[in-house]
C-alpha cells in the first residue's frame, strides 16, 4: 500500500470497483468494519459519540455506530442535516441504525469518552465555519479519544491544508491507500496514528489508475542500489568532489563523512588552500585538493559526482562554479548556498541543468529560488522539478521528492530529532554518495531521504548531525542482507 492517491483517484477507484461487481454498500460495510476493528484494537468499551455528515463518510458512521452498539458500547449518533435527505448507501445504512439520531452539535461531545469523526471526507471544498467550527473546537479541547474516518474533518485530502479549522485525531483510519493530505503538513499533524485498511478495492484497479505519487519506502528503489561486487574496486564506487567553504568548514566535513558512509569509493574535498589543513585533519580517509587545481580535477572523468553549497558562501564565485560543474553533466547535488546564489536569477540555474542534478532546498531556500511557484508542498516540488529539469527535494518532516516527469514520493518516517544544525548537510552527502555509486538521481534522492530519516528515528533524542553517518552502516547492512535473500 505504498501508492498515494488523490481524492479524485480514490473516487475513480471506488467507481471501478463497483463496476467490477462489488457494490457501494459492500464497500461501506467493509469500511465501517475496518474502523470498528481499529477502535476495539486500541480501546476498551466506553461511551462514544459518532458524528456523521450528509455523505458517504456519514454512511460509514452509521455502520460504525451499529457495530459498536452490537458489542455493548454506549453509542450516541449525531447527523448533520436530515435523515430524509440522505441518499444511496448512506441512506441504506441509516435505515439499519436502530437507535436515536440526534442533531449534530457540540452537546454530543459532552460526557463522551470517545468521538468518531465521520462528518466530512477528504474532498471538503470549503472552510468549516459557524456551529461546525464550534463543534470542532469542542472536540479538540475535550479529553475524548478521537478517531477520524478517511481524514480528520477540515483537512484537505490532496494538500493537507486545514480548511478553516480541523479535528485533531488520535487515530485516522483510511481505506485502500493513503492520500497526500495524510502525510503533508499540517494535515499530518491532525491525523495522529494512521491506519490504512483494505476494504476490497483490487490492486489491479489501483494499477489501472496509474498513480504517480508514493510513500517513500525501500520497495520503490532498492532494486536500483549499486552494491559492490566481489571483483570491484574503489573507482567502481565513484569518486566524489565536495566543495568546502573557507569559514563554515563543518558543513562540507559533514557532507564528506556522510558520503563516505553511504559507500562512495573515494572522496576529495576541494577548498581554498588556506583551509586545506582543516579538511585534511578531519579523518584520514578524506583527500583534499586546493581550488586552484580545479581544472585538472574536472578533466579527470573519474570524478563523477559533485556536492556544492553547504557552508560554501553565497555570491558570484559560487554561482560561476555551479555553472561550470553543471556544464559537465555529471551527477550533482546543489544545496544551501549553491541555491541561494541564484536567488536573483533562478532561470540561469534552471537553464544550466543538463545532467543528473538534485536540488535540496528547505522551505526558505525554495521560496528564494522559486518565488512564483505556489500551492501545497507536493504541487510546488513537482512544478519546480518540471521547470528545472532536476529532481527537487523540499526538506521537512514531510519531505517531498519530485522528478521532472511528475513522479513523486513523500517521506512518512517520523524523525523530529533531525531538526538540528548540520542535518541537511548530511543528507546532501548521502544523496551525492549514492549518485557517485551509479544510482539514478530520483532513486538516490528517495533512498537518501529514507536513510536520513531512519537514522533520525533510530537514534532519537540527543541526536546531533555527526551521529547520522555513523548509523548508516547499520541500516545499509539491513538492506544488503535483504537483497541477498532469494524470493
Amino acid at each position: 500500500m505504498f501508492e498515494i492517491l488523490t481524492t479524485d483517484q480514490m473516487y475513480e477507484a471506488d467507481r471501478r470497483t463497483t463496476e467490477g461487481g462489488i457494490s457501494g454498500d459492500q464497500l461501506m460495510q467493509k469500511a465501517g468494519q475496518a474502523v470498528f476493528d481499529e477502535i476495539v484494537r486500541h480501546w476498551s468499551p466506553r461511551s462514544v459519540s459518532v458524528l456523521c455528515g450528509p455523505g458517504n463518510n456519514g454512511g460509514d458512521g452509521f455502520v460504525i455506530g451499529r457495530l459498536l452498539r452490537e458489542q455493548g458500547w454506549s453509542v450516541r449518533l449525531g447527523l448533520l442535516g436530515d435523515l430524509a435527505e440522505l441518499k444511496g448507501d448512506a441512506a441504506q445504512n441509516a435505515a439499519r441504525w436502530e437507535g436515536a439520531t440526534e442533531r449534530l452539535s457540540p452537546a454530543l461531545v459532552v460526557g463522551a469518552d470517545m468521538v468518531v469523526d465521520c462528518i466530512f471526507g477528504a474532498g471538503l471544498v470549503r472552510n468549516i465555519t459557524g456551529e461546525l467550527a464550534e463543534l470542532v473546537t469542542t472536540i479538540n479541547s475535550s479529553m475524548c479519544a478521537v478517531v477520524a474516518v478517511d481524514v480528520p474533518s477540515g483537512v484537505d485530502g490532496n494538500s493537507g491544508q486545514v480548511m478553516g479549522c480541523a479535528v485533531k485525531a488520535d487515530l485516522t483510519v483510511t481505506f485502500a491507500r493513503a492520500k497526500p493530505g495524510h502525510y503533508l503538513l499540517p494535515g499530518r499533524l491532525m491525523c495522529g496514528e494512521l491506519a490504512i485498511r483494505d476494504i476490497g478495492i483490487p490492486d489491479s484497479v489501483i494499477t489501472e489508475i496509474r498513480p504517480n505519487c508514493w510513500r517513500n519506502d525501500p520497495v520503490l528503489w532498492r532494486a536500483g542500489i549499486h552494491w559492490p561486487g566481489l571483483d570491484g574496486h574503489k573507482y567502481h564506487r565513484g569518486h566524489m568532489l565536495v566543495f568546502g567553504g573557507a569559514s563554515m568548514t563543518g558543513a562540507a566535513r559533514l557532507v564528506a563523512r556522510a558520503a563516505r558512509r553511504s559507500g562512495v569509493g573515494l572522496l576529495t574535498v576541494v577548498a581554498d588552500a588556506s583551509v586545506i589543513p582543516v579538511y585534511a585533519a578531519d579523518t584520514p580517509g578524506i583527500m583534499t585538493a586546493p581550488i586552484s587545481t580545479l581544472d585538472v580535477l574536472l578533466n579527470d572523468c573519474r570524478h563523477n559526482a559533485f556536492v556544492i553549497g553547504p557552508g560554501y558562501g553565497v555570491g558570484d564565485d559560487t554561482r560561476s562554479l555551479v555553472l561550470q560543474l553543471l556544464h559537465l553533466c555529471r551527477s550533482t547535488v546543489l544545496d544551501a548556498d549553491a541555491l541561494t546564489s541564484f536567488a536573483e536569477d533562478p532561470s540561469t540555474l534552471c537553464f544550466a541543468v543538463q545532467g543528473p542534478t538534485v536540488l535540496t532546498p528547505h522551505e526558505g531556500e525554495f521560496a528564494r529560488l522559486f518565488p512564483d511557484i505556489e500551492g501545497d508542498k507536493l504541487t510546488r516540488a513537482r512544478a519546480a522539478a518540471k521547470r528545472s529539469g532536476a529532481v527537487v527535494l523540499i526538506k521537512g518532516v514531510d519531505t517531498v521528492i519530485a522528478a521532472p516527469d511528475g513522479w513523486a514520493t513523500i517521506s512518512a518516517v517520523e524523525a523530529p530529532w533531525l531538526a538540528t544544525a548540520g542535518s541537511g548537510d548530511v543528507l546532501a552527502g548521502i544523496i551525492g554518495g549514492l549518485m557517485a555509486q551509479g544510482m539514478e538521481m530520483f532513486d538516490a534522492a528517495c533512498m537518501g531521504v529514507w536513510l536520513h530519516a531512519r537514522s533520525g528515528a533510530d537514534i532519537g533524542p540527543g541526536l546531533i548531525a555527526e551521529d547520522i553517518p555513523e548509523h548508516l552502516p547499520t541500516i545499509l547492512r539491513e538492506l544488503w542482507l535483504a537483497s541477498r535473500k532469494k524470493v
